[in-house]
């Protein structure tokens, strides 16, 4: 995908997920995520940061958080997550095509966030979100390449990655094969992902 066209996939799929977002009540807002110690009102908020979040934003949860940049992306979605629900919602409105990202990212990633993001949303609700394929495989890629924060390569050595619905591999040794969508949650540390791959030693790949 060249740029155009990721951040086209960016839009669409903010847009769905602003949509869904807005048919949510109260209890389905404070529903644990696929995110561990967040609920879908944290990762809601997350996502639609990432275009308004400035560098001194970034900076200054950064130096809060003592340099931790796990414990100052948390920080980050609760204060977030503290406004109105329906000021969230209308974010997604707003911020639907925007191109900004944070400092120091990529334009894939709000790529990769928005679709894992998506799906850390919508399982545990038991709705359903399919990622666009050619989407996710170079979300995938992003994730593959990059050690931090993931370490993909480090945790699924020895196994080679092949998706099922788009021409997409990594990795060297047992064959490990699914939808790109089960890859990519895979890839990112969502054990959720392990049992959408049949056939795979569940203990083997257990991430967690």
């Amino acid at each position: 995908m060249d740029r155009d066209e990721v951040w086209r996939t960016v839009g669409s799929e903010r847009a769905a997920l602003g949509s869904l977002l807005g048919t949510l009540d109260d209890a389905a807002w404070a529903t644990p995520s696929l995110c561990a110690g967040w609920t879908v009102r944290d990762v809601a908020a997350h996502v639609i940061s990432s275009p308004q979040a400035t560098p001194a934003d970034v900076l200054r949860s950064l130096v809060r958080a003592r340099g931790d940049f796990d414990r100052a992306i948390d920080a980050e979605a609760r204060r977030w997550s503290h406004r109105p629900t329906a000021q969230i919602v209308e974010d997604y409105r707003r911020f639907t095509g925007s191109r900004r990202h944070p400092v120091g990212t990529t334009y894939v990633d709000p790529l990769l966030d928005v679709l894992v993001h998506t799906q850390d949303i919508v399982v545990p609700l038991g709705r359903a979100h399919p990622m666009p394929p050619e989407a996710a495989a170079a979300a995938a890629t992003l994730v593959w390449r990059r050690s931090f924060p993931f370490h993909a390569r480090r945790r699924l050595a020895g196994h080679r990655l092949v998706a099922t619905d788009v021409d997409w591999s990594a990795g060297e040794g047992q064959p490990v094969e699914g939808p790109i969508q089960a890859l990519l949650l895979l890839l990112t540390g969502r054990t959720a992902a392990v049992r959408r791959l049949p056939g795979t030693p569940v203990p083997q790949l257990a991430l967690r």
